[in-house]
């Protein structure tokens, strides 16, 4: 079974995207104030909110919209970390949220995308 992802450009309250993985039935969920890293020398902050339900993979409104979509795997995991290719509109592109304390993670793109 393909797991799919949905990242969210949220307006309010502050400008922030939503990173969405699905997983056991829910979109486990982490805020991403200043949007997915585009190079892998800039990490991002990632903030773990509560997991959210299987229907907001497609939802928007007049607050929120999918600023990409599609789906993900894993490769990698442990208690600190996860790495992920997520499989979006624009191609593949290699991830690893890693687990720095709390509700906080760093969001990281791994060197070498092909």
């Amino acid at each position: 079974m393909t797991s799919r992802f949905v990242l969210h450009d949220h307006r309010k309250p502050r400008p922030h995207f939503d990173l969405r993985l699905e997983e056991d039935g829910v979109l486990r969920s982490w805020a991403v104030p200043k949007g997915l890293p585009d190079d892998s020398a800039h990490d991002r902050l990632a903030v773990a909110v509560d997991d959210h339900e299987l229907d907001h993979v497609v939802y928007e409104d007049e607050h929120k919209s999918i600023a990409d979509e599609g789906t993900w795997e894993e490769h990698d995991r442990n208690d600190r970390r996860l790495v992920f290719t997520l499989h979006g509109r624009s191609g593949a592109r290699r991830y690893a949220l890693i687990h720095t304390g709390g509700e906080q993670w760093l969001l990281h793109l791994v060197k070498g995308q092909g």
